[in-house]
């Protein structure tokens, strides 16, 4: 399978991804659907892994990145509860498919990722779609971005140890921010819900991601 490959293929590929992975697994959110429908999963993968980029399982990016299982992307969205009219931060851009799935469902995403390089890619995967409202950032992701904030969504794409009181700081009130938090080699997939009333923390499943590079994440 190369990239040139007919779309039509594609889309087959990208219907069964959606039915088989992510739908029967019980997200039926509209609007999360469609996104996964509409953004072309093959375009965010390396070329040597194209073949495998609708599959149920996650996929290296390079620089030690992954792009994540495709169930998990959806299900860290529908967690977001977004509406269309958000402000989103994303820490940890990888190759650019959740910030492409947050592009296309909310008002503006700001993303940063640590790694140049994969920054880099990210751009070159997210120009094909031509998306307006996406700010990509290079930088420490565990500081958050308070020249942008607040947010109305945070979305941590790697495993944290702890959630940086910077970042909650970041988050409005009402907000939501969505993480996997935990060890080193596995964690738990949390919604941290934020109002007047303070913080409530719903744990969501075990999960396993790269760690969370900087300041307030771990250090090598």
């Amino acid at each position: 399978m190369k990239r040139m490959m007919d779309e039509d293929s594609f889309l087959k590929a990208r219907q069964n991804m959606v039915d088989s992975q992510i739908n029967q697994r019980g997200i039926h959110d509209g609007r999360v659907l469609k996104a996964f429908r509409k953004i072309p999963r093959h375009l965010f993968v390396p070329e040597k892994y194209i073949s495998q980029a609708y599959s149920d399982h996650p996929l290296p990016i390079g620089n030690g990145q992954t792009i994540s299982q495709p169930y998990i992307v959806a299900l860290m969205t529908a967690h977001l509860d977004l509406n269309g009219e958000e402000k989103v931060l994303e820490i940890g851009t990888g190759s650019g498919y959740q910030t492409a799935v947050l592009a296309f469902l909310t008002k503006e995403v700001h993303s940063i990722e640590v790694i140049p390089e994969l920054s880099d890619f990210a751009n070159k995967n997210l120009q094909h779609l031509n998306f307006k409202n996406v700010h990509l950032h290079v930088g420490d992701g565990s500081l958050g971005n308070t020249a942008h904030a607040p947010f109305d969504r945070i979305i941590i794409t790697a495993a944290a140890p702890d959630i940086p009181e910077l970042i909650v700081e970041q988050l409005n009130s009402p907000g939501r921010l969505v993480a996997p938090v935990g060890g080193r080699w596995r964690q738990t997939l949390e919604v941290w819900k934020k109002d007047g009333k303070g913080i409530e923390i719903e744990k969501i499943l075990p999960v396993v991601f790269v760690p969370l590079r900087g300041e307030h994440g771990w250090q090598e």
